[in-house]
């Protein structure tokens, strides 16, 4: 596993932590970042977890858009954690990571983390939505 993919992996992590405890996902890795009982926390990990946190608003509302029949609250944890993270690589990291590679790294977690049925849904979400990736850029980048 590549060290961008282990980052993904760490962040889904603090992601998903912070989403079933109800906190702040910055807060709740800047606590953990520098103690001795967590290893050390990747940079690309960290852009991560502030991207996601500081566009969560507006993450949420394309995911309930393009989710056809899932409402943000059914989805399994895992996946929309995941799903947050591969929308803003997908909307916010364009230049930085291809949109099949983000929707492909995306997939990949959601294999190892979830559900049998979570891959192809998480594939069918972020594919829609890459699919008018530069129509939404545009709009996240007014907001």
């Amino acid at each position: 596993m590549g060290s961008r993919s282990k980052a993904r992996k760490r962040a889904v992590d603090f992601l998903y932590e912070a989403d079933q405890r109800g906190v702040d996902a910055v807060t709740l890795l800047s606590d953990r970042i520098g103690s001795p009982e967590v290893p050390p926390v990747a940079e690309y990990t960290v852009t991560l977890v502030e991207g996601v946190t500081e566009n969560r608003e507006r993450i949420d509302e394309v995911l309930t858009q393009h989710a056809e029949g899932w409402s943000l609250d059914r989805m399994p944890a895992v996946d929309r954690s995941v799903l947050r993270l591969g929308l803003y690589e997908l909307l916010w990291r364009s230049d930085d990571v291809p949109p099949a590679v983000a929707i492909d790294e995306a997939v990949e977690l959601v294999k190892a983390l979830s559900t049998d049925d979570s891959p192809r849904f998480v594939n069918g979400v972020l594919g829609r939505i890459a699919g008018i990736g530069n129509r939404l850029r545009k709009t996240v980048q007014q907001d």
